[in-house]
């Protein structure tokens, strides 16, 4: 009987401080209702003005793809269209197993896939008759003579201006010249060694 009267003594106990609680957060917001209604009777706020909170994780203020700078980059990282950000992702897969796992290297793919391509057109340009198709047109490529007697005359003055400040060098004119090479060599040197070593 008495754990009946304490339970029941709790509960009323319990129950007046939660109308306490009640009634302290209604009085709080009568309050601050009145006295901000005093202060915007000259401005009263309109519904329509304010924007939903959208709410954003880690507090961001714009959307993640605006953040990934937008567009089709954006699109492919956040896998907008699976498709093509399947693509993208098992081509770098497939480079990564090339390069890391089979230590391909760049200049023999490069290589193997002119000697490939090259193949393929001969095979193709031979056995279209065989096949019923029309042969592959392969342009014709022809590189004007200009540009590359500018590129070699450029390259001539370079290599003549290094030999004149090599000459210079040499000959006992430019200490400063020739301390600044000789520790650009060594330098040079020493990170040679240190990659034969690794």
């Amino acid at each position: 009987m008495a754990d009946q009267s304490e339970s029941a003594g709790s509960t009323v106990e319990h129950e007046k401080s939660l109308m306490e609680k009640i009634s302290e957060k209604i009085h709080d917001h009568n309050s601050s209702s009145s006295s901000s209604s005093d202060s915007d009777n000259e401005k009263p706020e309109s519904p329509k003005s304010e924007k939903p909170k959208v709410f954003r994780i880690f507090g961001r203020e714009k959307p993640v793809h605006h953040v990934f700078g937008g567009g089709k980059p954006a699109d492919v990282f956040l896998w907008r269209n699976k498709k093509v950000s399947a693509g993208v992702l098992g081509g770098a897969t497939a480079v990564w197993v090339l390069f890391e796992l089979l230590e391909y290297h760049l200049l023999t793919l490069v290589g193997h896939i002119l000697i490939g391509t090259l193949a393929v057109l001969f095979l193709w340009s031979n056995a279209h008759s065989f096949i019923h198709k029309t042969p592959p047109r392969i342009p014709e490529v022809h590189l004007p003579e200009e540009p590359f007697l500018q590129v070699a005359s450029e390259l001539r003055l370079q290599i003549n201006w290094a030999f004149a400040v090599l000459h210079d060098i040499a000959s006992g004119r430019e200490l400063k010249k020739f301390l600044i090479l000789l520790f650009c060599c060594t330098r040079c040197l020493s990170f040679m060694r240190s990659m034969k070593t690794r």
